[in-house]
């Protein structure tokens, strides 16, 4: 998306606006109707703005549309790290670390030790922030905290139909769920190796494989 706004800043052809706004509206929930008056909506570059927005030409109500913040742990046990079998899709079969959509009235922390009970029914000990990973294809932003387990009380859920612990040499890299996930992983292995704990930032625009939440 960043990549695509660059070069609407210096392009303004009518050929390549309509290319622009139809590229982001396909990142975008469709809104037909405005939700304070009723009237239609229209999709395109408001007055004073630099994005295209769903907005009421009646009202003057905008929509906006902002990033969605997933947030997750990344739960270890003796230097091995908890992954669940996802049991929904998407990527149903796939394996992940515990996480999913932060909700109203909760902290990025509390957002992730609730889906860790949600997704495995285990305690853990937040530790601190271990990623930040962006999917601007999605308008997604992953956040994965370090937490360690305290104990392996653990159960099954409808949302993990397996549960491993797994060390570098074993982890199942073929079928990680999301590049998030592979990126978090991967940036732990590396921290145990060097004795260090970083908080580390990327992208799915850094990486091959690309998966939304």
């Amino acid at each position: 998306m960043s990549t695509v706004l660059i070069t609407f800043v210096v392009c303004k052809s009518s050929n390549f606006l309509e290319l622009f706004l139809e590229q982001t509206r396909n990142y975008l929930m469709q809104i037909n109707f405005c939700a304070n008056c009723g009237n239609s909506m229209q999709f395109n570059v408001v007055e004073g703005d630099h994005l295209p927005r769903y907005h009421c030409t009646r009202c003057g109500f905008i929509a906006y549309q902002n990033p969605h913040i997933i947030v997750g742990c990344l739960p270890i046990w003796k230097n091995k790290i908890m992954l669940c079998k996802r049991g929904i899709e998407p990527r149903m079969g796939f394996w992940n670390l515990p996480g999913g959509f932060m909700e109203n009235n909760e902290t990025i922390k509390q957002g992730a030790t609730r889906e860790m009970k949600e997704e495995t029914g285990a305690d853990v000990k937040i530790i601190g922030v271990h990623s930040i990973f962006s999917v601007p294809q999605v308008n997604q932003l992953h956040i994965h905290f370090l937490a360690e387990l305290i104990n392996l009380d653990y159960v099954l859920t409808p949302e993990s139909i397996e549960i491993e612990i797994f060390d570098e040499g074993s982890m199942p890299w073929a079928d990680i769920a999301f590049a998030s996930t592979d990126y978090s992983i991967k940036t732990y292995f590396s921290d145990l190796k060097k004795n260090t704990q970083s908080i580390h930032t990327s992208s799915t625009l850094e990486h091959e494989f690309f998966s939304i939440y």
